[in-house]
């Protein structure tokens, strides 16, 4: 018998929410039932398939505000939400749109005079999806809508911390019927997620890197493939060429947005020593201007930090940097407002890379800076991590900014911008080092990681091949 698990609410520190998880007998006949259904999802074709996410996308639509609803109580924010919202959304479209050139059969090729040969692929029966706490609704959908259209059946396990949204959008689910036979959401933590990868036959998982390494190991010992995309730990280089009005205002947005809790926060800032009182000052002039989203959702642009966890991880890299003689420009530390967790905006200078906010994933917004003399300089500290998810560099000159963006350990790099793979999921990118592990989820790379690839080889004669054994 699972127990139940009583959900925090970010805004007010109450525990006002329950979800049950399933008892591991259930959810391997849950799995196993997705599975037997997946055939007839492939077989009704792409077609019906994009027919059945266009009919989800119009239900999820007709109750819209009912999804707000959730995924503000689930995050505390309101347009972060909304963005979330109408990002999935237009997912749904983009891969309805891309899915018939990626997934097209291809034309019989002559290897040899008599041999053909066809490329043909299947889906990954079941594929397990693990999503994160933090844009809980994008991050438990990003890989779902690539995955069923490649034929596969799916069952998402989102984060306990940020579970409300799922309701909306299994009653969504619910109205499609090809749709709710293979694809839905399950409640728990990470027991359930555990239980979850020995009975998928793919897995893809959005978290931390101590637990994506027990994902690994655990899809490893069933020979299974797994798609991480783990921590990180971005930097931005600002050369002395750059704009600093456009530089300090797309890292403000970069750093916190989200109340920085997202994998593609900027989290570093390196800058050249000519500019780096200039490009302070006007830092912290605009982080001043934030104001935290409460009493009300409108009352600012910060919103609350979602997980309680989370909130102590901020606080203890914020007080170490302090006692180790990093200098407060604005924000600083973490308050109780309301009983829920809040940082406002928070620049530091006389960091180094002996404190773990400058080391460690913070996951708040916290905007450390550093000054460098030599490019050369600011290169290796954007490298001295075991991170490497994307990163952002500033120049007056284009190409001096992509010179040195080359030299970059990261899979995703902004030139005079901050925080676009938020936005932009057109470019293909690997997680380097500890970031991750697997295909890209992002380009058209993202929905061929579903499918397996057939080669069939077609003798076209009734002659011997010259290869065969006499006799």
């Amino acid at each position: 018998m699972t127990k139940p698990i009583d959900i925090r609410n970010p805004r007010t520190g109450k525990y006002d929410y329950v979800i049950i998880p399933p008892p591991p007998k259930l959810l391997v006949q849950l799995c196993n039932r997705l599975r037997r259904a997946q055939k007839a999802w492939e077989q009704l074709g792409l077609e019906g398939r994009i027919a059945a996410l266009q009919q989800w996308k119009q239900a999820i639509l007709a109750g819209r505000d009912k999804l707000t609803e959730a995924l503000v109580a689930d995050t505390g924010r309101l347009s972060i939400s909304i963005l979330e919202i109408d990002s999935f959304l237009s997912n749904i479209d983009r891969w309805c749109q891309l899915a018939p050139e990626l997934l097209a059969e291809t034309e019989k090729q002559t290897a040899v005079p008599f041999i053909q040969l066809q490329q043909t692929a299947v889906p990954y029966p079941l594929v397990g999806v693990i999503s994160p706490w933090n844009l809980p609704l994008l991050l438990s959908t990003i890989d779902v809508i690539p995955a069923l259209l490649a034929g596969c059946a799916v069952v998402v396990k989102p984060s306990e911390i940020a579970p409300r949204f799922m309701t909306p959008l299994l009653n969504a689910i619910n109205t499609v019927p090809p749709l709710r036979e293979i694809f839905t959401f399950v409640e728990g933590a990470g027991q359930t997620g555990a239980h979850l990868i020995e009975n998928v036959d793919l897995v893809c998982f959005t978290g931390s890197v101590t637990t994506g390494r027990k994902v690994a190991e655990a899809a490893a010992r069933r020979f299974i493939p797994a798609f991480l995309e783990l921590g990180g730990k971005d930097a931005a280089i600002i050369l002395a060429s750059a704009d600093l009005e456009l530089a300090t205002s797309a890292l403000l947005w970069g750093s916190v947005v989200n109340t920085g809790q997202s994998c593609l926060s900027i989290e570093r800032i390196y800058v050249a020593e000519s500019i780096f009182k200039q490009f302070v000052e006007q830092l912290v002039t605009k982080a001043e201007r934030l104001q935290l989203a409460y009493p009300k959702l409108e009352s600012g642009e910060i919103g609350p930090i979602i997980a309680e966890r989370q909130a102590a991880i901020i606080s203890d890299h914020l007080l170490e940097a302090i006692e180790q003689g990093a200098v407060v420009h604005c924000g600083g530390k973490v308050e109780n407002t309301g009983g829920g967790w809040w940082c406002r905006p928070t620049v530091l200078t006389q960091v180094n890379h002996n404190m773990k906010i400058m080391t460690e994933e913070t996951f708040g917004p916290i905007m450390p800076v550093m000054a460098f003399s030599k490019v050369e300089e600011a290169i290796h500290l954007a490298n001295d991590t075991i991170y490497g998810l994307s990163a952002a560099v500033f120049a007056g000159d284009e190409a001096e900014a992509l010179a040195v963006a080359q030299y970059i350990d990261a899979g995703a790099i902004c030139i005079n911008d901050a925080g676009l793979t938020a936005l932009i999921y057109e470019g293909e990118k690997n997680s380097f080092k500890y970031s991750g592990l697997g295909g890209s989820r992002m380009g058209t790379a993202a929905l061929m990681r579903f499918i397996r690839k057939k080669a069939l080889l077609i003798k076209t004669n009734s002659a011997r091949d010259p290869w065969w054994f006499d006799g």
